[in-house]
């Protein structure tokens, strides 16, 4: 009985691990970050992200606002570039629905799978040095993503303020 009243506990947190969103950040130690004070965002890569161009716009809306959140400006000559790359996999997920335990079973025969799936998707943000064209920092966000079109614009300023929160290095932990 005790193992009937963990299941909805443990698909509260299965469904809360899936709604996050799971970053890591690389960088170039011996990149000097406060010199970067500009940027503009790299065409060519904006142009290669296989999404959606309403999407791309939600995410350089949002890359945007922190941004210019954290100080940094936009300029025609920029000190640091900023593109962007995503992939998208579809997560499959199975639920057992059946007996617990080694025994007899009264619902014997009663037992299936639940087979769905979720997209999922990661996002990475590259800054380059715009003098050197180095990458200097990379950002790695993942997740589920949705495709209410309600939600997206929150989703993707999630994806992108969670990653961007790693910009730049040791300025917040």
């Amino acid at each position: 009985m005790k193992t009937l009243k963990l299941i909805p506990l443990f698909m509260l947190f299965v469904l809360a691990s899936c709604s996050s969103v799971r970053v890591n950040a690389d960088y170039d130690k011996n990149a000097t970050f406060t010199n970067y004070k500009t940027y503009a965002f790299l065409k060519s890569s904006i142009d290669k992200a296989e999404i959606s161009d309403l999407d791309k716009k939600r995410i350089l809306r949002s890359i945007d606002e922190v941004m210019s959140s954290k100080g940094f400006s936009k300029s025609e000559n920029p000190d640091m570039l900023i593109g962007i790359f995503t992939q998208e996999r579809e997560r499959v997920n199975v639920y057992n629905t059946g007996g617990f335990g080694w025994g007899w079973n009264p619902y014997w025969g009663m037992n299936y799978n639940r087979v769905y799936t979720t997209p999922e998707g990661t996002l990475f943000i590259d800054i380059i040095d715009s003098k050197s064209k180095e990458l200097v920092w990379q950002g790695e966000g993942s997740g589920t993503l949705t495709k209410d079109t309600n939600k997206k614009e929150e989703r993707i300023m999630e994806f992108v303020s969670k990653i961007l929160d790693q910009y730049p290095p040791g300025s917040k932990k």
